[in-house]
């Protein structure tokens, strides 16, 4: 099993393997495997306008940037603008957390820190379109008391990231 892992990819074996278990599934109750392809197939076309977006920002992360201008962006050396850049991308970005992970993914490749990571996904639990309802329910004051906090724990949590990640890899 080690050399057709080797040989092929885990990705690959792991599609394979659940191709199987469908498949076995489908013969002992065909109506249960309908349905979960039914809610397969609703959830990907619900996510699909995110993954395109995502996508779409990834190709023109690619096309104009080069890796030189994120770096010094985003990079070691990237200071207060990348800390707010991040702070700021993780507050404006929206649709599900899982969707950011190759665009992510791509940066971190080119050089993006770990804190600057960690500093945007922990941002993306301030939504600006649910401000409003915040505000109504708990108050200005708390509202604009939670939303520093979460901004400056980010910067923290950021931070304990990068030390924690320090020399791993690049």
């Amino acid at each position: 099993m080690g050399r057709i892992v080797e040989k092929v990819g885990a990705s690959w074996v792991f599609l394979l393997l659940v191709v199987v278990i469908y498949v076995i599934l489908a013969i002992i109750d065909f109506k249960l495997i309908g349905n979960a392809l039914y809610v397969f197939g609703r959830l990907i076309l619900r996510i699909l306008p995110v993954l395109i977006i995502v996508f779409g920002i990834m190709f023109l992360t690619n096309l104009f940037f080069e890796a030189k201008s994120i770096v010094r962006t985003l990079g070691k050396r990237s200071g207060l603008r990348g800390w707010v850049l991040a702070i700021a991308g993780g507050i404006i970005s929206s649709g599900p957390i899982y969707m950011w992970y190759p665009l992510l993914s791509d940066l971190k490749e080119r050089g993006m820190k770990d804190s600057l990571i960690a500093a945007f996904l922990y941002n993306r639990a301030i939504k600006i379109p649910l401000i409003p309802m915040m505000v109504f329910y708990f108050g200005l004051p708390f509202t604009i008391a939670l939303s520093i906090y979460m901004v400056i724990f980010s910067i923290l949590n950021g931070l304990v990231v990068e030390r924690l990640t320090r020399g791993r890899g690049r």
